[in-house]
């Protein structure tokens, strides 16, 4: 948007990108199911970018892309996916994005709003702080239903969770909605949130194992 790059460069660097993307899509085991499965996001990538143009709901639509790799990931593992698992986990992730992703669209709304740009911060307004909390009660509640769907019975799995969702919870209600800087720290905290999510789900693993 400044020109600093040509159209040139900008292809270049696609390029590069998408080259690269493809070369970890075909390092992963199960290689041709999961390229199946990653190709099928290619319509989400593809209409990300264009989508605060015609919904309320980028950031949706952003959650969906962002977190296919849930759906890859569980696929190049097994070869197959079990929905009993894989449907809650990337349905906390979007819920998760939403979130963060709102929050930090509230940065931009005033040129958004200049620019006829759309975002869930000018679409929730007022009502961003509710709302952002049953989103962050909606990824716990996906977080442990596929956690019971791993049959993970230890309680550092579920707690982990509820950690999680209170730094959720505090990220929102802390949140000044028009303060830049307040957002930015919030949205960069959400890398303890997967942090907190990542560890539950290890300790999950070893007490499975253990039993």
């Amino acid at each position: 948007a400044s020109g600093e790059l040509s159209y040139g460069q900008a292809l270049t660097f696609l390029a590069a990108q998408l080259t690269a993307g493809l070369g970890v899509l075909l390092s992963l085991p199960h290689t041709a199911y999961t390229f199946q499965v990653g190709a099928a996001s290619l319509p989400l990538v593809v209409a990300y970018p264009l989508m605060k143009r015609f919904t309320n709901w980028p950031q949706l639509v952003l959650g969906m892309t962002f977190n296919w790799g849930a759906i890859v990931g569980w696929a190049s593992v097994h070869g197959s996916i079990d929905w009993s698992v894989v449907a809650p986990l990337y349905g906390s992730g979007i819920a998760w994005t939403l979130v963060y992703d709102t929050l930090y669209a509230h940065q931009d709304k005033v040129d958004d709003r200049k620019l006829g740009l759309k975002s869930t911060a000018l679409h929730f307004a007022d009502r961003t702080k509710p709302i952002l909390n049953g989103f962050s009660a909606l990824a716990v509640a996906n977080w442990m239903a596929a956690g019971y769907a791993l049959e993970f019975t230890s309680p550092l799995y579920y707690c982990g969770c509820a950690a999680a969702y209170l730094h959720l919870v505090w990220q929102v209600q802390t949140a000044d909605l028009d303060n830049p800087p307040n957002l930015a720290q919030r949205f960069k905290s959400n890398n303890y949130v997967g942090a907190i999510v990542f560890a539950s789900c290890v300790a999950g693993n070893l007490t499975a194992a253990a039993v």
